[in-house]
């Protein structure tokens, strides 16, 4: 045996038991908040790591105390990466309002209040409180959008795929649905339009050109197997220049003239028309309703602002039938979603108070003056707090995301970051690695903040987290 292996080997003689490391008072603690397996099996894991590391490299020599104290930090490492909350709250710094990898749409506070006070314990889901039956879980749900939207029903789905999917199952399963080629779309996670309608079992018929589409094309593409026309409105992209798509006016004549039904997917659900504040004309839901499509598809966050679902509006008949679709029990929404739902649409029943209440609009109208006042206060705060960085405002553009409002960037102020003595890149990887993550974007090896995002208390947790990583100010005495 060689000196090397001789030294490894007595190094492995002083790992302690498991038995006696859970007698460390920091240990000893973790149990009586977690049970005693999961602080077990931390400890073996932080065993089973410095025998691996004593064992394959060559470190120095370490003492029973050192090796001992290595494996406590390791499980503490260990029991806190187990038990802290993985969907947890983090800040969004990065100016994309809908940011579909931090949970996309902000809730309400009237939302949450809805979930902590109605949901903590039995709640009511689909039941009728007068007869004591069996009710349907969304008949709520359906009033508040025949009251917003004038639909004659109303369900919901877990996303808005799902809808389309549910959608086309229902009335065109083993027939053919029109689309024009510009409307194919990519949505997040590559799934195209294409694929989902083969999962649906409809068959596509594309029509017309990636930048033009006429009403023709759609009449003579219609047969005997035809069942449906699909509208899809680009919600994540836009053609721009030479080019035309067949209005729904046009598109409701033509189906119902030839006995086919007209689906609308708006995508991003607006329930107020965006136009009034600069931006360029949404499709609503109002708007699909009232020209009679005769069912309308969109997501219920996004523009609405709720929680991850699937809205599918329309002719009752139609409802109904997509309710009785054996798929409808696979993509059925829990309560968690149709309280948090509920809540956000009430809002909306006062269009002021939605524009007011509703995060995702209040980040959206956001007066550029009062997102610079808020820049400025945060680099003066940070220049003057914190050491070995370079600060200064900067303009820029926010992005709504998630496939809203496509090249509308909504100009702001950013608080432009370089650090001294580390990288944009290792920076931005700290902030994400704090006790609260902190996401931010990076261009020109500069760390970049953007105010419109952030939430209230949100600019103490980045002072402090920057204070923390880069080194605070020595307070001079004179």
């Amino acid at each position: 045996m060689t000196k090397q292996n001789k030294s490894t080997a007595a190094m492995l003689r002083k790992l302690p038991s498991v038995d006696a490391l859970l007698k460390e008072p920091e240990l000893e603690n973790w149990i009586a908040q977690t049970g005693r397996k999961p602080v077990v099996d931390s400890i073996r894991r932080a065993i089973d790591d410095i025998r691996e590391f004593l064992m394959t490299q060559t470190p120095t020599e370490l003492n029973e105390e050192a090796i001992r104290q290595r494996i406590v930090t390791d499980a503490l490492r260990n029991l806190t990466s187990l038990t802290r909350p993985h969907y947890r709250k983090v800040v969004n710094a990065t100016g994309i309002i809908l940011h579909t990898a931090l949970g996309r749409a902000v809730l309400s506070a009237r939302a949450i209040r809805q979930i902590q006070d109605e949901l903590s314990g039995y709640s009511l889901l689909q039941a009728d409180t007068e007869t004591g039956k069996r009710s349907r879980r969304d008949e709520y749900i359906e009033r508040l959008f025949q009251q917003l939207t004038g639909a004659e029903a109303a369900t919901v789905v877990n996303n808005n795929a799902a809808a389309t999917s549910i959608v086309l199952n229902t009335v065109a399963s083993g027939k053919e649905v029109i689309v024009s080629r510009g409307q194919l779309v990519e949505i997040g996670g590559s799934f195209r339009l294409p694929d989902v309608m083969a999962f649906s079992g409809a068959k596509l018929v594309e029509v017309g050109t990636t930048n033009k589409t006429h009403p023709r094309d759609y009449v003579n593409a219609i047969t005997e197997n035809t069942a449906a026309i699909l509208r899809v409105h680009p919600s994540n992209y836009k053609i721009q220049g030479f080019s035309s798509e067949v209005s729904l006016d046009d598109l409701v004549e033509i189906a119902h003239k030839h006995n086919l039904t007209m689906i609308d997917d708006v995508g991003a659900g607006a329930l107020i028309d965006f136009s009034q504040f600069g931006f360029e004309p949404e499709p609503t839901l109002m708007e699909s309703i009232k020209k009679d499509a005769d069912i309308v598809t969109s997501s219920a966050d996004k523009l609405i602002g709720a929680s991850q679902g699937g809205i599918i509006l329309g002719k009752a008949n139609l409802i109904s039938a997509i309710r009785k679709n054996q798929f409808a029990r696979i993509v059925r929404v829990g309560k968690l979603t149709l309280a948090a739902l509920e809540a956000t649409l009430k809002l909306f029943l006062d269009e002021s108070i939605a524009l007011s209440e509703v995060p995702t609009l209040r980040m959206l109208r956001r007066d550029a003056s009062d997102i610079a006042k808020q820049a400025k206060r945060m680099a003066s705060q940070l220049a003057k707090n914190i050491t070995g960085v370079a600060v200064e405002t900067a303009p820029g553009f926010s992005q709504m995301g998630s496939g809203s409002l496509p090249a509308q960037n909504l100009p702001t102020t950013l608080v432009a970051l370089r650090p001294e003595n580390i990288g944009a890149e290792s920076f931005a990887k700290k902030l994400r690695l704090y006790a609260t993550p902190i996401f931010t974007r990076i261009q020109n090896d500069q760390v970049l903040i953007d105010p419109r995002t952030l939430l209230d208390g949100n600019d103490k947790i980045i002072v402090d987290a920057i204070q923390m990583i880069l080194g605070k100010k020595e307070i001079e005495v004179s």
